[in-house]
């Protein structure tokens, strides 16, 4: 249930400065099978261990002393592009969570997310798919919108009407499984479909993809 897809449990580092706190994490994902591949107390602490262990996902809180939450983020995705990251913060400030994502975080979570949801969380974010604690998406999607202003109104590359309509749930932060659901389809038509939308764009990675399409203000309710 929380292996990847070579079927080996999804490796996670979890860093965060409240000893408590960073231990139940360890606590809950352990007990449903992932591998804690180590904990870490501050920023720099942080940034070494994502390169001595290599995990799949860094749970990350944003308030760490040496280093950022943000920080952390930018250096580790710059160094590791393989590895993701999961924000798991007490804040859903706007700001906070912006910051997060345009470092390069996959997903964020406020701390008052259950544990269902961030064992879910986890998985998804290790699979690549965004995700973010209900309310915080729109946040983010707004403010996009708001940056990216006039210089997204140009024409857009010509996607089908399957296309835009995933590229739209995409933009509204739902996984590839839920996407799936909600249009009845495969998971593999769905992956097949954004792949086909990310060499239509010319973008490399799915968070660029939402990135291009909250840009393009596709996340809207029609």
């Amino acid at each position: 249930m929380s292996s990847s897809e070579a079927g080996e449990p999804i490796r996670v580092l979890i860093v965060d400065d409240h000893p408590l706190w960073r231990d139940a994490v360890a606590r809950d994902l352990s007990e449903a099978g992932y591998e804690v591949v180590g904990t870490a107390g501050d920023g720099a602490e942080a940034v070494r261990l994502a390169a001595e262990t290599k995990p799949n996902v860094v749970v990350l809180d944003l308030q760490m002393p040496r280093l950022s939450g943000v920080e952390v983020t930018a250096r580790v995705v710059r160094a590791h592009p393989q590895i993701r990251v999961l924000v798991l913060s007490a804040s859903g400030e706007q700001n906070d969570v912006l910051e997060a994502v345009k470092a390069g975080a996959t997903g964020y979570l406020v701390k008052s997310a259950s544990r269902e949801e961030l064992l879910e969380a986890v998985r998804s974010v290790a699979n690549g798919d965004p995700v973010f604690t209900p309310g915080l998406a729109g946040l983010v999607l707004g403010e996009y919108r708001r940056l990216a202003g006039s210089a997204s109104g140009g024409a857009a590359p010509r996607l089908t009407e399957r296309e835009t309509e995933i590229l739209r749930l995409v933009a509204k932060g739902l996984s590839y499984k839920q996407i799936a659901e909600r249009l009845v389809l495969s998971h593999r038509t769905v992956q097949n479909h954004v792949q086909n939308v990310l060499n239509k764009l010319q973008l490399h990675s799915r968070v660029e993809l939402v990135r291009y399409a909250i840009k393009q203000g596709l996340d809207e309710d029609e």
